[in-house]
């Protein structure tokens, strides 16, 4: 029987808390020595696995670096408190950039138009797919991440490697394969990840699986000699869009009729309902489907669906009515109609499906426009995304601190 993510991550938010206290103990040193090592299905013990309740927001960054640093100081955790901010990073590189995912798409759409029309292309995606090429490890990891919806990162570098320099497959054939399977499969994580190790986003730096690494991380499991490339040239990309500012909160009034659209890009609304925010109505949705062209996995949809469900029941109290519109403008747009909204509020959407939708919201007459609440933490390092992850890396001494500051304030 497959190990399906609903099985081995439970999408509640209990389950998230019991996983992070059951890390936590192992955040510094531990993670620091381990973390680099693959041990295969089922033995990812030594990194957290939080990323796909991050990605849900079931937890925040916020709640993980807090309960971090209540165990460990930032020295001692340095290289964990380094990879939750990594995601952060990710996110905020997009969102100054967001024609980068409208030309992932572009060229997706162009990548599966010629699978269509090219059948030793399709042959070779199609085994890839399925993990049925002549690369044992490669086909490990294809079934592990179709199965259980979860791989370790160090074999998502390798995946990617093998995929694009290997097997010479177009790399958002393989950042789409990832979407449509990965419970924590994020547009900005996924998306610059494989530009990355493709060498479009630091133009000319690419990542080079080697049987050596793989040999020594896997610990033996597997050594894929004389099957990989031995280099790894870099691809060529359409030139980085200009940075674009960042939005201004729309900050909701607390005297309105309001409706809240509870959406899988952040299923924690306390920080919106604690600033004085009572719903009559909400809508909840969930746009995992419209990460890929393709059908996403079942797993995937499901695990979207079932933590939307939980933090629904676990606010049901303050939420009034709750409905499931489809995920789409027009049906929102009947749900506001029908509930007699002055205002709908909703917590910011990163660049993605969600964020699409709104913006269709928005464009929509007669309908109240959202309102969208950005969080602090969020605001407070996004801006810094202006380079790579390096320079980034220098403000998260002032990031903590802001994050400690901000805490206190509330």
């Amino acid at each position: 029987m497959h190990d399906r993510g609903s099985d081995t991550i439970p999408p509640t938010r209990t389950a998230a808390l019991e996983r992070l206290n059951r890390f936590l103990p192992h955040a510094g040193r531990d993670y620091a020595a381990r973390r680099n090592y693959d041990p295969g299905r089922n033995g990812h013990d030594a990194v957290s696995t939080l990323s796909p309740y991050i990605r849900a927001r079931l937890v925040t960054e916020a709640d993980v670096l807090e309960a971090t640093l209540a165990r460990h100081s930032a020295k001692s955790a340095e290289k964990f408190i380094q990879e939750v901010y990594w995601r952060t990073y990710w996110k905020g590189w997009l969102e100054l950039r967001p024609a980068v995912w409208t030309q992932y798409k572009t060229a997706l759409k162009g990548a599966f138009n010629n699978v269509q029309t090219q059948a030793g292309l399709r042959d070779r995606w199609e085994a890839a797919c399925k993990g049925e090429t002549d690369i044992d490890c490669f086909n490990t990891w294809a079934q592990e991440l179709a199965e259980t919806g979860y791989l370790h990162n160090h074999a998502r570098m390798w995946f990617a490697s093998i995929w694009i320099f290997t097997l010479r497959l177009p790399w958002e054939l393989g950042a789409d394969f990832f979407l449509r399977h990965l419970l924590d499969g994020d547009p900005a994580s996924n998306t610059l990840s494989w530009r990355w190790v493709a060498g479009i986003q630091t133009p000319g730096k690419t990542y080079l699986a080697r049987t050596s690494n793989i040999s020594k991380y896997t610990e033996g499991r597997f050594a894929p000699k004389w099957q990989l490339a031995g280099e790894a040239p870099a691809l060529s990309g359409p030139p980085k869009p200009d940075i674009m500012p960042l939005s201004d909160d729309d900050l909701p009034t607390s005297t309105a009729r309001t409706g809240l659209i509870l959406h899988d890009d952040d299923l924690s609304p306390g920080f919106i309902l604690d600033a004085g925010i009572a719903p009559v109505a909400t809508a909840v949705i969930s746009t995992r489907s419209g990460l890929s062209p393709l059908s996403v996995a079942d797993h995937v949809t499901a695990f979207a669906h079932s933590a939307a469900q939980d933090t629904a029941n676990r606010f049901d109290a303050r939420l009034g009515a709750v409905s499931h519109p489809a995920p789409t403008a027009v049906a929102l747009a009947s749900w506001a109609k029908d509930a007699g909204l002055d205002q709908i509020v909703t917590a910011y959407a990163p660049v993605g499906p969600t964020a699409d939708i709104l913006s269709r919201l928005t464009a929509t007459e007669d309908t109240p426009p959202p309102r969208t609440v950005r969080r602090a933490y969020d605001s407070s390092a996004w801006p810094h995304a202006t380079h790579g992850f390096f320079r980034f890396k220098d403000k998260i001494p002032q990031l903590l601190g802001d994050l400690r500051g901000v805490r206190a304030a509330e």
